[in-house]
């Protein structure tokens, strides 16, 4: 488009002659440079969605996935679809099954049955393997033999189980990391014990703490760039550097750093006792007091970069006439000042929130037992258990919360432009 619209509808008004028109051939050029743009962002264009949105996606869908009953035992998942699920399946599907239990042990992916099946229920986990070695050799009596030498395969719930778990798409680990559950008898979601529910508190841990690492950035972070934006240019430069320092230092070092200073023979403990301010050592580490400091100390920088730039484009004319207006200085600053750094305080505020729920280094090092994020088990079932459907589950779980918080800032950034404009 023409970026002059007087001269385009001139131009559109004025008489036909043959062949294109100038506004027509002035389209023309606009339209060769946007594609001329679009050539020039399709290398970057095509670099993310192939080594981010598609490797994110494809974790991602590892969350509802359910390859492994399906893959080793596909005859007998065809054969539980057709099943009515109101009574114990026919000889012939205690054959199938049996026959295809012997075949996967041979090839080796007996074991894979047997962790996905031990999922929804531990004692699964035995009935699975011992199974093969109890089917006989005939297709005779396969039903009878089983039942009589392992009585869960006479039991209803055992092959409701087993048809639910063999579906492709399974609600299983979405439900997991909120501590719900598929029951048996009904088909209802519902909670699962309080024994045996973990995940739930894990996620509500992991927000707490990243709520009150947010709020101290805040607190510190203020006042820290509300000085810094007051300060010459030269200098202001010169304590910038000092605070983007800790960036240029790996973070495990950093962490291990708060180690040396926070322990009982630290040298923050070793101060303080021989200040004459404590009698004993304070336990700084391996508890969350530890946790919060380091975190604190690592995440400071991303909301006092947002401020300073926020607070480095408010003009003092604005408090210095609330005052002269005969407002009090406390008063003015709050009411006049603080107002226009919103904008910073939100943006830093969550880019600080969204980074401190993803943390796992710093809490397994300087945290406790209950100190361990949902990051901490996103590693464990990836590097330990290899269960990558909960593993994605819970970066599933986390996602959601930094989704919904981008709308979240996004609609109170929206509200507090249309409030500056009228």
């Amino acid at each position: 488009m023409s970026q002059n619209p007087v001269m385009d509808t001139a131009i559109s008004n004025a008489p036909h002659t043959d062949g294109p028109t100038l506004n027509q051939r002035l389209r023309k050029v606009d339209a060769a440079k946007t594609r001329r743009s679009l050539w020039l962002i399709a290398p970057l264009l095509a670099f993310v969605v192939v080594c981010f949105l598609f490797p994110i996606g494809a974790i991602l869908s590892k969350s509802v996935q359910n390859p492994e009953i399906s893959g080793a035992l596909p005859n007998t998942v065809a054969a539980l679809q057709q099943w009515d699920g109101h009574q114990l399946p026919d000889e012939a599907l205690f054959a199938t099954m049996g026959k295809e239990l012997v075949a996967a042990r041979e090839r080796g992916q007996i074991a894979v049955v047997a962790k996905r099946m031990s999922y929804e229920n531990s004692s699964f986990r035995r009935l699975i393997t011992a199974t093969p070695r109890l089917v006989p050799k005939e297709d005779a009596a396969v039903k009878e033999t089983l039942i009589a030498a392992l009585p869960d395969w006479g039991k209803l719930s055992t092959w409701q189980t087993l048809q639910r778990a063999s579906a492709s798409i399974t609600p299983y680990y979405l439900l997991s990391v909120f501590d719900r559950k598929v029951a048996i008898d009904s088909g209802k979601i519902e909670k699962l014990p309080a024994d045996q529910a973990l995940y739930f508190n894990v996620l509500l841990r992991t927000l707490w703490m990243a709520t009150v690492v947010t709020l101290l950035c805040v607190l510190l972070g203020y006042p820290l760039a509300y000085w810094l934006a007051k300060q010459p240019i030269g200098r202001a430069n010169l304590l910038m550097i000092m605070v983007l320092l800790p960036f240029w230092t790996s973070l495990i070092v950093r962490t291990a750093s708060w180690i040396v200073l926070l322990q009982s023979g630290g040298l923050i403990n070793s101060a303080l006792q021989g200040l004459g301010i404590i009698d004993h050592p304070l336990t700084l580490v391996f508890n969350r007091v530890g946790v919060y400091i380091s975190m604190t100390h690592i995440l400071l920088p991303f909301i006092v970069l947002p401020l300073y730039a926020v607070m480095k484009g408010i003009s003092p004319n604005y408090v210095r006439a609330a005052i002269s207006l005969g407002a009090h200085p406390f008063s003015a600053f709050w009411r006049v000042y603080v107002p226009q750094t919103y904008a910073g305080v939100t943006a830093g505020a969550l880019l600080v929130f969204m980074m401190a729920i993803g943390y796992y280094v710093t809490p397994a090092l300087l945290g406790g037992p209950d100190d361990q994020m949902v990051s901490y088990f996103v590693a464990f079932f990836t590097n330990t258990t290899m269960n990558w459907g909960m593993a994605a589950a819970l970066g599933t779980q986390l996602l959601i919360i930094v989704i919904l918080l981008y709308i979240l800032y996004t609609r109170v950034t929206r509200t507090s432009a249309e409030a500056a404009r009228h």
